[in-house]
């Protein structure tokens, strides 16, 4: 019968037929046994249904539910999972997965060092309903690259892991502006730059330096009434700048940037600081 498996069965009346497929749910089958599968004058039932028929048909439903549970899982998922960092304070950031558009959702963070198996757990971001985690504390070997992954749990439902990039401290972090304080003087103006602040600090207690990571230059900029555009004053690696041959009784304003060299990296322009001359 071109492949097709006969199967002799009891004589069954066709509205008991059509319980038994109600009964599996298989309303599809119910069309198939029509008088033609059911053979009135032999006495018996010819099945013309292959045995594969429903496995594939199994195997399509259970496929189609698992694709449908990974769509509304992976909706879930944190988005651009990544750390940013300033001045080595390093925070994880990350977005709500797509299909998360209200409140109601909680984050799950872990961290590791490169070359690490075991994920950690971060105990102030374990259930957090914020989209950031300080891990500045988790990450404190500059050198060394890291890891971070966030997952959500939602009306029960938890997304699979999101990682982060490889994080390398000392070469990721950003700089902010030195702090600038000018100081007037004799037609001319005393210049004092201090880097920004860090998370560290040395054996005395005191905050540590960002010198004592990257080899720095400074640049200072001037401006005055008189002059049409910004002139570049100083570039050196001095953070105590003496500014001479001003005019007296004229106002100037000066900002400054920090330069990394080595990284060829510049941090933003600080605030302007004016002073007039006396």
């Amino acid at each position: 019968m071109n492949g097709w498996k006969l199967k002799h069965l009891p004589l069954v009346e066709p509205t008991e037929v059509r319980s038994m497929c109600e009964f599996l749910q298989f309303p599809l089958l119910s069309g198939l046994l029509t008088d033609r599968n059911i053979g009135r004058q032999t006495g018996t039932l010819v099945t013309m249904m292959p045995k594969h028929y429903f496995l594939g048909f199994l195997i399509r439903s259970l496929l189609a539910s698992g694709t449908e549970t990974q769509a509304v899982h992976g909706s879930l998922k944190p988005q651009k999972v990544q750390f940013q960092s300033r001045n080595f304070h390093n925070v994880l950031c990350w977005q709500p997965g797509s299909s998360l558009t209200g409140n109601g959702s909680v984050y799950f963070v872990q961290y590791k060092m490169y070359g690490e198996r075991q994920w950690k757990n971060k105990t102030d971001c374990w259930g957090t309903t914020a989209l950031s985690c300080d891990l500045t504390n988790e990450t404190l070997d500059l050198y060394e690259p890291y890891y971070g992954r966030v997952k959500t749990a939602w009306a029960g439902r938890y997304s699979a892991w999101s990682r982060t990039p490889r994080f390398t401290p000392w070469w990721e972090t950003k700089l902010d502006p030195p702090v600038v304080t000018a100081i007037q003087g004799n037609a001319s103006l005393l210049v004092l730059l201090r880097t920004p602040e860090l998370p560290y600090r040395n054996q005395h207690g005191k905050n540590t330096s960002m010198e004592s990571y990257y080899d720095l230059a400074y640049r200072v900029f001037i401006t005055n009434n008189s002059l049409v555009k910004e002139q570049k004053a100083y570039e050196g690696t001095q953070r105590t700048v003496r500014i001479e041959g001003l005019i007296p009784h004229s106002s100037y304003c000066i900002a400054a940037e920090i330069y990394q060299p080595m990284l060829d990296r510049k941090s933003p322009r600080s605030e302007r600081r004016c002073v007039k001359i006396p």
